[in-house]
């Protein structure tokens, strides 16, 4: 059995696809979020950075869907 190693851009694709599905603006989510521009949003979106597990947590229920089915491996 291999190690899971989690796919940062896959997951943002994930991310941004439900997201959109959803109806849902990257303004939104800062909004829900709390910050103060999209910055981080967008490094999430690319696959630059992971959300922490808090924010994945928060974005499956934004999202209202599993965090299984937002995150690559």
């Amino acid at each position: 059995m291999s190690y899971p190693v989690v796919n940062p851009v896959e997951t943002g694709e994930n991310i941004n696809r439900i997201r959109k599905e959803r109806g849902i603006t990257v303004k939104d989510m800062s909004e829900y979020f709390g910050m103060v521009n999209t910055n981080s949003i967008y490094k999430w979106l690319r696959g630059e950075t992971l959300p922490s597990l808090e924010n994945f947590y928060a974005l499956s229920v934004l999202l209202e869907t599993s965090m299984n089915d937002m995150i690559a491996i």
